[in-house]
């Protein structure tokens, strides 16, 4: 029997905070400890009572005086544009068209998939993020390398083939036909293996015709236990496009409806520009609403109106949206969520953002039961903050006088340096354990003519 003692600062949520005193939705241990046996929690609490539970010889992880707390969570990201983070200067159609459908023609070649793969666990685990939620590409190639990778690490994801066949470059497309037989074989080979979640991924309405469409309703009425990703309503020059493709629907958000893709396991990036009987079509449904605040700045592509979401009763989530997303990180993540929030005079404190990057994030995947919290039989996903990492927070934080505070210091100062280790059910990823190699085969610097 595998048994180690995680000692530290133990934060956990229990709920949906109500407000920035709402100390009822986590707990919270200041001398506390995670007993991990096999994987799992074995139990939580104070070190003291922890500690009583643990056999004899059982190794310790004293990791005093940082916090503990479950495994960070991203529930939209790109894995094949791990390499286009900072493309310059388009918004969303031209940057898919200039940067991201060149990019993600690589990922025919498993070679050039596997060492992408590798190295976006890994910088997933260096920013303490120990689930995802990506898309990969055309690819059936990439598809699994995503999985090996995700794999030999033991990580939580979840994944799938993008499925498009029009408006994109020969090369990235597929048909009606082989996107599903292709989807239908990924689905066979991966979901449920290990830790493995299926994603039916048709991109967007844009690149796929109603018979592919037809294609991803089938699929999902034959694999009703897998996720369902897609992109709704991001930038309005899409929002046009995509509307003059189904001129019968009576909105963006109802291509999908007509196609039986919206439920609770459905996770819509972006969502800024719904109406209210969008939203509300998706509080009905159950369908999420994924908020990628740092991407929507960086393409200039608008604002998230999460007031609008809370008063209508729609589920939403928050990702980083990599690669029109500019950082891995998901405390950088939910410091531009605050500013989003903030310019239109909603607040985020800092308990829900730590929330939703946890057990919020768990609920919108309806994972709760296995991570995005430290409860005995969770899956033992762990990441441990050191809010001193760099200078300029080991000053702000002599000052900080409660953990709240502490909080909103790793917020909106921390970043990759704030991970001081991460462990995947149970075993440390941080230190030594990168599985590909820094750069790529090649040495050449750049390109020329």
């Amino acid at each position: 029997m595998s048994e180690l003692l995680i000692r530290g600062r133990v934060l956990t949520f229990v709920r949906e905070p109500e407000g920035i005193d709402d100390t009822a939705s986590y707990r919270f241990f200041e001398d506390g400890a995670v007993l991990v046996r096999n994987g799992k929690v074995a139990g939580v609490g104070a070190h003291a009572d922890v500690a009583k539970q643990a056999g004899d010889g059982v190794n310790v992880a004293d990791h005093r005086p940082h916090l503990v707390m479950p495994g960070l969570i991203d529930t939209h990201l790109h894995f094949p544009q791990t390499q286009a983070i900072a493309s310059y200067g388009a918004q969303l159609l031209e940057w898919l068209n200039t940067y991201i459908f060149v990019e993600e023609q690589k990922f025919k070649a498993p070679e050039h998939a596997a060492f992408i793969a590798g190295r976006f666990m890994d910088e997933l685990l260096a920013n303490g993020t120990t689930t995802a939620v990506a898309y990969c590409s055309v690819h059936p190639e990439s598809v699994n390398a995503f999985f090996t990778a995700a794999e030999a690490r033991n990580m939580l994801m979840v994944g799938g083939k993008v499925m498009m066949d029009r408006n994109a470059p020969a090369a990235l497309r597929d048909t009606p036909q082989t996107g599903y037989d292709e989807t239908k074989r990924l689905i066979d080979k991966w979901h449920r293996r290990g830790r493995a979640h299926y994603a039916i991924s048709p991109r967007f309405a844009i690149t796929s015709t109603p018979e592919q469409m037809e294609m991803s309703r089938a699929l999902v009425a034959e694999h009703p236990d897998c996720y369902v990703q897609t992109h709704l309503s991001e930038n309005k020059d899409e929002i046009a496009f995509a509307t003059s493709l189904y001129p019968a629907a009576k909105d963006y958000t109802d291509i999908y409806a007509r196609y039986d893709l919206l439920g609770r396991r459905t996770l819509l990036g972006h969502c800024i520009y719904l109406s209210d009987r969008e939203i509300s079509v998706l509080a009905e449904t159950g369908a999420v609403a994924v908020f990628c605040p740092t991407s929507n700045l960086f393409l200039g592509s608008g604002l998230f109106d999460r007031d609008r979401f809370d008063r209508l009763g729609a589920r939403y989530s928050v990702a980083t949206d990599v690669g029109a997303g500019t950082s891995f990180s998901m405390l950088e993540t939910m410091d531009e969520a605050y500013k989003v929030l903030h310019l239109q005079g909603q607040r985020l404190s800092p308990l829900n953002s730590f929330y939703m990057m946890t057990l919020g994030n768990a609920r919108a995947l309806e994972l709760e039961h296995s991570i995005g919290s430290l409860h005995v039989g969770a899956d033992a996903d762990i990441v441990v903050l050191d809010s001193r990492a760099k200078p300029a927070m080991d000053l702000r934080m002599q000052v900080a006088s409660s953990l709240t505070e502490e909080l909103f210091i790793l917020q909106t100062m921390g970043d990759d340096r704030s991970v001081a280790e991460v462990y995947v059910a149970g075993k440390p990823m941080k230190h030594g354990a990168r599985k590909t190699p820094v750069t790529a085969p090649s040495t050449r610097m750049f390109e020329t003519a």
